[in-house]
């Protein structure tokens, strides 16, 4: 009798955290999408900031700020597409967990929608 009553208890546990679990889940995966973006981020930031100090302190006369002064634009457009690459990467991310959870939740209110 009482092994009935807690597997009966245990199952309807399961079944009512089931969509919490669910959403843990993705909360978790997004994050840690979201981490290693923004560490990728982070370095590539500072290996272009890094390389520019090095170019920087090359310079010695006109020749060498002159060629220095002309690699500034190219440095200018890698730096934009970064930017514009990462920011693309932050709103895939961002749109698949939006996606996911409206998923979830259409899913979790169809199963508590009663049947008419």
């Amino acid at each position: 009798m009482y092994t009935e009553m807690f597997k009966s208890f245990s199952e309807q546990t399961e079944k009512s955290l089931a969509p919490y679990v669910k959403f843990n889940k993705l909360f978790t995966k997004n994050v840690e999408e979201l981490t290693e973006l923004q560490l990728a981020a982070v370095r590539a930031y500072s290996d272009l900031g890094l390389s520019q100090l090095k170019a920087v302190s090359e310079v010695k006369d006109i020749q060498s700020l002159t060629a220095f002064n002309s690699q500034q634009l190219e440095t200018l457009t890698k730096l934009s597409k970064q930017l514009i690459d990462d920011s693309n990467k932050f709103n895939s991310v961002a749109q698949s967990f939006k996606t996911e959870v409206e998923e979830l939740v259409a899913d979790n209110v169809k199963k508590a929608t009663p049947v008419a």
